[in-house]
């Protein structure tokens, strides 16, 4: 997992409140358990204006023009603005996935749904809470300026504005480091991997019939 620190990125806005896991990855992309290939069926049926299906090459497909992710002055985002509740519905892992495969680093909106959030710090995504007002704030903004650029800087808990505003929000302490020092689980365990071999070496001499399998 690539760890998280300070990242500058471009806003793209996603302005609808309950956007639930098939908008982000519909159910027909889910039967691949691979961390990979996601990118290009992140909302599916908005990016597109025909249905779409596993396999399909991308550039046959009719964009939708009027969806903010295919928008010129959107390319390239890496912090997606969003309103609450994101994230709502079935507990899909490959909601994340398509998400940070598209490019984007972090989120932001005033709420997620538990898991949506959950499995976010678990596959390297930062999901920034900010009170409503200050979400609304940065909607605003963006549509404002093309360009608009914020900088999120975890170690400090803080979202910086161009003009130099900070925004700060909460994370638990557990997750930030995970994030910090980019552990996932399998990262969090493999810190230990010498006491590991060690102990599994110590009970193979203790239960040497565990060496055999059948």
């Amino acid at each position: 997992m690539i760890s998280f620190q300070v990242h500058k990125g471009r806003v793209a806005p996603m302005d609808r409140e309950n956007v639930d896991t098939d908008a982000i990855i519909p159910k027909q992309f889910l039967k691949s358990i691979q961390k990979a290939g996601f990118r290009q069926n992140l909302f599916d049926a908005w990016r597109y204006l025909d249905p779409g299906f596993p396999g399909q090459d991308p550039t046959s497909r009719q964009i939708n023009p009027d969806f903010v992710l295919n928008q010129p002055r959107y390319q390239g985002a890496s912090v997606l603005l969003a309103r609450k509740n994101f994230g709502c519905g079935s507990s899909r892992e490959h909601a994340p996935w398509a998400i940070d495969q598209y490019g984007f680093r972090a989120l932001i909106a005033p709420s997620y749904a538990d898991i949506f959030f959950n499995n976010c710090f678990k596959n390297g995504l930062l999901p920034i809470v900010l009170p409503e007002a200050q979400v609304s704030v940065l909607f605003d903004e963006v549509a404002a300026f093309v360009g608009y650029e914020l900088t999120i800087d975890l170690e400090r808990q803080v979202v910086v504005k161009p003009d130099g505003a900070e925004l700060p929000f909460d994370v638990q302490p557990f997750r930030k480091f995970c994030l910090l020092n980019g552990f996932d689980d399998i990262g969090l365990t493999l810190r230990h991997a010498d006491k590991i071999r060690a102990f599994e070496a110590q009970r193979l001499l203790q239960k040497p019939w565990l060496a055999h399998t059948i």
